[in-house]
């Protein structure tokens, strides 16, 4: 039994495919489907039930994922450990960031974070809450930026600051003219959303309950257009497919790029996003850590109501 063989068996449990689980773990289909049968045989249990178009674990295979699970944590720990008697700042961080997140504070944090820490080498990268959470957890990546609520056992989770939405809208929309919107404005309105799996599309149902329930045409060019990035957003409002919600500092910066288009707050209330870091608790370089939120605290992004 070794570690890669539970690093397997665990990616194929979440995959349920061995197509997509050798893919994740950059082996061949072959490499992984011998790898899963070897530890099947040595542990004398099936792991998994397979049909042609799908792999599920079985009750017992259920427990052994779990427990290398665990295993795969342990192990990323005993790295973590080591690097304790490293310079802190001295070696890379990993930083993953949420979509909506990633491309507006990464430019505005990381000069003061090579300022302060010019030895430390940053590797960045942008996904899916779901995803990031993962690879947290497998200790893929040091630390991450994600929108709160967010919890995960024996990760510390801190808020960074809260961030208003706004409306972006084409400097021609009647609702162009107001000082400010009010929510019930966009009932009847055309908003443009995020794809499904992100969560800021989430956050703008539970704010805006009541947008895109109409039956008109516009509500099946509405299906055609949901935007996989808040930029395909941006582009989709200054093409005059219809108006969206945005975090303050991603509308800054369409704006800031397109005259074509214009930014209101709503008046009736100001909806906010909290951010927040999270970085397992067992993470031994908290001088890096420190570090990296006091760059983003000293950053001067648009739409930031106040650091926590």
């Amino acid at each position: 039994m070794t570690l890669t063989e539970l690093r397997y068996v665990v990616t194929l449990a979440q995959c349920q495919h061995f197509g997509q689980a050798a893919e994740v773990c950059n082996v061949s289909q072959p490499t992984l489907s011998i790898a899963v049968k070897k530890l099947e045989s040595e542990l004398g249990v099936d792991l998994f039930e397979r049909s042609k178009n799908n792999v599920r674990a079985t009750p017992v295979g259920e427990q052994v994922i779990r427990q290398s699970q665990r295993v795969l944590e342990e192990a990323s720990s005993i790295k973590d450990i080591a690097k304790l008697g490293m310079n802190q700042l001295n070696t890379p961080l990993h930083i993953g960031a949420i979509f909506t997140i990633g491309p507006y504070l990464f430019p505005h944090f990381i000069k003061p974070l090579q300022k302060s820490a010019p030895d430390m080498h940053l590797v960045i990268e942008e996904g899916y809450t779901s995803g990031l959470r993962k690879r947290l957890r497998n200790g893929e990546v040091d630390v991450i930026l994600v929108s709160l609520p967010f919890t995960e056992p024996d990760v510390v989770v801190q808020p960074l600051y809260e961030e208003e939405f706004v409306v972006l809208l084409p400097k021609g929309h009647s609702l162009s003219k107001n000082h400010a919107v009010a929510s019930h404005d966009l009932d009847n309105e055309n908003v443009l959303l995020m794809g499904e799996g992100h969560c800021f599309r989430d956050q703008v149902f539970q704010i805006l309950p009541n947008i895109n329930k109409n039956k008109s045409e516009s509500a099946l060019i509405r299906t055609m257009t949901e935007g996989s990035s808040l930029e395909t957003l941006c582009h989709m409002v200054s093409s005059g497919l219809g108006i969206t919600v945005l975090p303050k500092s991603a509308a800054v910066g369409a704006i800031e790029r397109s005259n074509e288009l214009v930014i209101k707050p709503f008046h009736d209330f100001t909806p906010t996003r909290t951010t927040a870091m999270a970085w397992r608790a067992s993470f031994p370089r908290h001088k890096a850590i420190d570090t990296l939120r006091q760059a983003i605290n000293i950053s001067k992004l648009p739409g930031i109501s106040g650091n926590k």
